[in-house]
């Protein structure tokens, strides 16, 4: 059974109002207050001066262990919400790799289809794939973070910020902590041009709450759950009021979803789930033997909403 063998984050030290940001973004002044007074989005994480592969190697500095352990790692897979992320030449995952000392030979390959659901569809498929080897110790090395490079990688359209920041684990066939109970994925493509029709963008709105919390459903119950037993979920930080609304369809508590890094952090592309992840921990929230939620929505090329039932 998949499990996460270590999971670790990494936040750089910068902040920047969202207020600072309205101007490249196009954004009003009334714009900028429905943000911060409606969303509880209020600064987002920022590197200034620093490199993608700066914030995958602070992630990968928390992973104690992976110390020892580096000739164990057959995958490295990089969770990605856009599909381009640095620069042509630039490589910096391969450059971390030969950091760490990885084999050259290792399968290195980002996986980027569910945008920024990509991180949840990373674990699986590094799951599925150490399951088909067959070796009870390999391991594999996922990782998110990206840059806010771009205007187009500073916002999510009327929901969201996006912030700098990483997030890494190690997952393994088989474990004793942090099984994958089920994974469900909804792959709405009817929105494959949603960026660029209205329309679709109010559609887009008007069903998201409702699939988010469909998919969540599918999830517990192919778990063999109750949702009243999941002590925790940990969601992409899109907003608050999207998690509310997701909660009030679930009647789900709201003080069990982490949204902590919401108005401090913005939405950290595909890393979210592990930084909540070590939030949940420090608030007490993951227990051992208790089941919890990774959940996320992503708008690209179609839309994903995605559930992953663990056990802590």
């Amino acid at each position: 059974m998949t499990s996460l063998f270590a999971v670790s984050d990494h936040l750089p030290s910068g902040r920047v109002p969202i207020e600072a940001l309205a101007g490249e973004l196009g954004l009003t002044p009334m714009q900028v207050r429905i943000f911060r007074r409606y969303h509880g989005l209020g600064e987002v994480s920022r590197d200034e001066g620093g490199s993608l592969l700066d914030l995958l190697r602070g992630a990968v500095a928390g992973l104690a262990a992976l110390r020892g352990r580096e000739h164990l790692v057959r995958y490295v897979l990089h969770a990605r919400s856009f599909p381009t992320v640095v620069p042509y030449p630039h490589d910096p995952v391969r450059e971390l790799c030969a950091e760490l000392g990885l084999d050259a030979g290792v399968p290195v390959f980002s996986v980027g289809h569910h945008a920024c659901a990509s991180g949840l569809l990373a674990i699986d498929a590094a799951g599925r794939l150490l399951a088909a080897d067959g070796d009870p110790e390999a391991l594999a090395l996922v990782l998110a973070g990206e840059k806010a490079f771009t205007p187009e990688a500073a916002a999510v359209p009327g929901s969201s910020f996006f912030g700098e920041g990483a997030g890494a684990c190690l997952v393994s066939a088989s474990g004793g902590r942090d099984r994958v109970l089920s994974y469900a994925v909804d792959l709405r493509g009817e929105f494959d041009t949603v960026a660029d029709c209205a329309e679709l963008e109010s559609e887009f709105q008007r069903i998201y709450g409702e699939a988010l919390a469909a998919v969540v459903r599918a999830a517990v119950e192919r778990a063999g759950l109750a949702l009243e037993r999941v002590t925790a979920v940990l969601p992409h930080n899109v907003n608050r009021v999207a998690w509310h609304q997701v909660c009030r369809v679930l009647g789900y508590p709201r003080e069990r979803v982490v949204l902590d890094h919401v108005p401090t952090v913005g939405h950290v592309f595909c890393a979210d789930h592990f930084l909540n992840h070590r939030t949940a921990r420090q608030r007490g929230l993951l227990r051992p033997g208790e089941p919890y939620v990774m959940a996320a929505a992503g708008a690209g090329r179609g839309a994903t909403f995605a559930a992953m039932v663990l056990q802590h």
